[in-house]
């Protein structure tokens, strides 16, 4: 799961796909294309949000994308184009490539990108979480 400064959008998939499939079996794990809060914690709102939830996120650590991890994952969700064009720079081949998809493109929506809520009040990360648990309830189930 990666969105821009992994603290809002991907460590919410990170918690929210984790929470429903058997993390022994399937390994997630979220980064930022931009490296601005690694090693902090995610946005406290964000923290929030998932809490409400019965998520646990606030043991997450932020952490930058690396060309490593197309090695290390099958598949990279993205959050938005501009996130999906970041990764796509650092592939060296098509099967790279073929790895990256936006997170939203797992549900039939109007939109395919997830908003970036940081500039928002908490309204914005609740519609946020919205959007990234039905798309983590389709990629649960065909997961399974």
């Amino acid at each position: 799961m990666v969105c821009l400064g992994n603290i809002c959008r991907s460590p919410l998939a990170e918690g929210i796909l984790k929470s429903k499939i058997n993390p022994a079996e399937i390994f997630v794990d979220s980064a930022g294309t931009a490296g601005y809060h690694v090693g902090n914690m995610p946005d406290i709102r964000s923290i929030a949000v998932a809490q409400k939830y019965g998520i646990d996120i606030h043991q997450q650590k932020c952490r930058k994308f690396s060309s490593k991890d197309f090695k290390e994952f099958d598949i990279i969700y993205v959050m938005d184009k501009s996130n999906y064009e970041n990764i796509i720079t650092q592939t060296s081949n098509k099967q790279d490539i073929a790895k990256v998809r936006l997170l939203l493109s797992e549900i039939d929506l109007k939109t395919t990108e997830v908003p970036d809520p940081y500039h928002d009040k908490d309204e914005g990360f609740e519609h946020v979480f919205q959007l990234i648990d039905k798309a983590c309830n389709e990629i649960a189930k065909k997961l399974q």
